[in-house]
């Protein structure tokens, strides 16, 4: 992963974000020579959003396994037939 000056990003912002749609690779973006931020492409960004959210709703679901918030398979059927009427 490359890294770009804030004064770099504000000199050539066109040019820097050409390339990261091309090349797809998050920039770390510097600010007094310290990390700032990571600057990363739409569609990556969108992507790891997605992610994201499943591992959230996996974490979801196996907490209510670990807290015994369970339904056994004919219970879960009946609830799920009320929706599907």
């Amino acid at each position: 992963m490359r890294a770009e000056l804030v004064t770099s990003l504000k000199r050539r912002a066109t040019e820097i974000l050409a390339e990261l749609e091309r090349e797809k690779e998050p920039i770390l973006i510097t600010r007094r020579g310290l990390p700032s931020a990571y600057l990363i492409d739409v569609e990556t960004f969108e992507l790891q959003q997605r992610r994201m959210q499943i591992l959230e709703g996996i974490a979801s679901g196996e907490r209510d396994v670990a807290e015994g918030r369970i339904f056994s398979n004919d219970e879960a059927k009946r609830k799920l037939a009320k929706w599907l009427e």
